[in-house]
């Protein structure tokens, strides 16, 4: 019962992680009512921080040695540091949400590039096709959609997202792999916070209007994505090559769009809905065994 239970589990993971993902966007343009994007993401870290020493006061897990902790700080600052904070930044700068995921929605690319140079990551013919097909997905998904922009600042920062947490993904795989989760996750959030913490009180105001919207946006950013979705991406990467990990990605703008259409009314026509298609046959091709 316990070997079917965890079996099951293992093959929802991938898609609750997707769906969790993806509802970081939504998340993140609801926050950003209340604050400013350092300051939000200081205040939501610190909430974390707090779950974290939580989980590891009661689960006592092995603690890190010096290399494990710089190792998971550096990961932390990659996995949440640039990349939350650059898609904060991105949002806030009137890039729009369903956009704000699809610069990081090209991580595929990128990732099976150094993959196969860093990790020894061997990526075969049909997985580069799967690649490129998900590339073409996420174009479609994106077709016609504003491009508006504060400026170069809005799109400086997706494109520092989409190369930190394709970095972070590959130091967690490489450095962090075998660190517990826990102790680890600990010392991720513990230095993300003081990252935001600096930047909120160097760069921003850090007024916060405690509003319910805000409230309610903070509380599901710190349960459903910053211990859900991000231990969920830590067991994939631990268990599924960085290759096949990095192909769910392409789903996240499908999935974001979706969404968007049914909570802000975006539009959603059969051009995006085959761009949906083509991601989800490109995740299909890249997770197929050799």
């Amino acid at each position: 019962m316990n070997k079917s239970f965890e079996e099951t589990a293992a093959r929802l993971a991938p898609a609750v992680f997707v769906v969790l993902w993806s509802t970081g966007f939504i998340g993140t343009k609801y926050a950003l009512s209340g604050a400013e994007p350092l300051t939000y993401l200081a205040i939501r870290m610190a909430f974390v921080v707090v779950v974290m020493v939580v989980i590891a006061a009661i689960t006592r897990p092995k603690w890190l040695d010096g290399a494990g902790i710089f190792h998971s700080a550096v990961a932390g600052i990659l996995v949440h540091g640039f990349y939350l904070g650059g898609t904060a930044v991105a949002i806030a700068h009137s890039v729009p949400a369903g956009l704000s995921a699809l610069i990081p929605g090209l991580q595929p690319i990128l990732t099976s590039t150094i993959a196969n140079r860093w990790l020894g990551e061997r990526v075969t013919p049909l997985q580069w096709g799967g690649l490129l097909l998900g590339l073409a997905g996420v174009v479609l998904i994106m077709h016609n959609r504003p491009m508006t922009g504060d400026a170069g600042w809005g799109w400086f920062a997706s494109v520092v997202s989409l190369v930190s947490i394709t970095l972070g993904t590959l130091y967690q795989r490489r450095y962090c792999n075998r660190i517990d989760w826990r102790a680890g996750n600990l010392v991720q959030f513990i230095a993300v916070t003081i990252f935001f913490g600096i930047g909120a009180w160097l760069f921003e105001t850090n007024v916060v209007h405690w509003t319910t919207e805000f409230v309610l946006a903070v509380a599901w950013l710190v349960f459903a994505l910053s211990i859900g979705s991000i231990g969920l991406l830590y067991w994939l990467i631990r268990h599924h090559a960085a290759t096949s990990v990095a192909s769910l990605f392409y789903l996240v703008p499908a999935v974001t769009a979706l969404m968007a259409f049914i909570l802000f009314d975006e539009r959603l026509d059969y051009v995006a809905i085959a761009g949906m298609a083509a991601c989800a046959a490109a995740v299909l091709l890249v997770n197929r065994r050799a």
